[in-house]
């Protein structure tokens, strides 16, 4: 193998993966049926860019950066020169596909790792699960992980709990952004410009999960310590209550892994 990480897909989460795995190495061979935006991000990581096919020939790991829909079709064109590589090691952020099925697709036994990363991994502060097929070796991994240090965590699970655990992770994101839109665009609606609304509700978000982070206290304890009888917070968090907002988060993460599970039956 010529290359230790080759992406097949380069889109928003390959990109940001390509981006973190660049940090350890520049052993990266990338590839999207765009080629330019391929070419583009190849110069931009100092790294190279080739088709499909040669991704799959001369890589390590071969990162399966397509959506669920099309990865079929994409394992398809490199399915035989998958066959010259046994040892490839398939690492899949396809929502809703089972290392079961990324192998029926490839037609073969490969070693999988199968991920679900959020984009966060782009500046580091990613949480990526993960889960790998029985065949992938203690080395195998460790190098993995080591390699992808620069995403940010990474936490083993279960298969099983890999949609569960990507409908928090991986949706929350998105989440959290129209929290904080919100929670600025009460700023704005008080009396503050734009710029300085967002930098205080994301100064504040990024705060407060630190806080829950290093204090060791639930959570309850916590809403409780800043919530002053007959004061602002309490008023606030009422009407949190009465629109129900925690549930709404909930039913949010119920839907995304709905979704997940679809997928993995399209």
């Amino acid at each position: 193998m010529n290359y230790r990480f080759g992406f097949i897909g380069v889109g928003n989460m390959g990109g940001a993966l390509a981006k973190a795995a660049s940090r350890a190495t520049k052993q990266i061979l990338l590839c999207d049926h765009d080629a330019g935006k391929a070419s583009e991000l190849a110069r931009h990581l100092n790294c190279e860019f080739a088709d499909s096919r040669s991704v799959a020939a001369e890589c390590e790991y071969v990162f399966l950066g397509v959506k669920p829909q099309m990865m079929a079709d994409m394992l398809s064109e490199i399915k035989q020169t998958l066959k010259k590589h046994p040892d490839v090691i398939l690492v899949s952020m396809a929502a809703g596909l089972s290392i079961a099925t990324i192998r029926h697709m490839a037609d073969g036994d490969y070693k999988v790792i199968r991920i679900m990363p959020n984009m966060a991994a782009s500046v580091g502060e990613g949480e990526i699960l993960y889960t790998t097929s029985e065949n992938v070796t203690k080395v195998d991994i460790g190098k993995f992980l080591n390699l992808m240090k620069h995403a940010g965590q990474l936490t083993g699970t279960d298969e099983e709990l890999m949609d569960a655990g990507c409908s928090v992770s991986g949706c929350g994101p998105a989440f959290v952004f129209k929290f904080i839109r919100g929670l600025a665009q009460g700023g704005i609606d008080a009396g503050l410009d734009r710029e300085t609304a967002l930098a205080l509700a994301v100064q504040t978000v990024k705060g407060s999960a630190k806080l829950f982070e290093d204090s060791h206290q639930d959570i309850d304890t916590l809403i409780d310590s800043i919530c002053s009888p007959g004061g602002s917070t309490i008023e606030g968090v009422k009407v949190l209550d009465e629109k129900c907002m925690e549930q709404a988060v909930t039913d949010a993460v119920a839907a995304s892994y709905k979704r997940n599970i679809e997928l993995g039956k399209a």
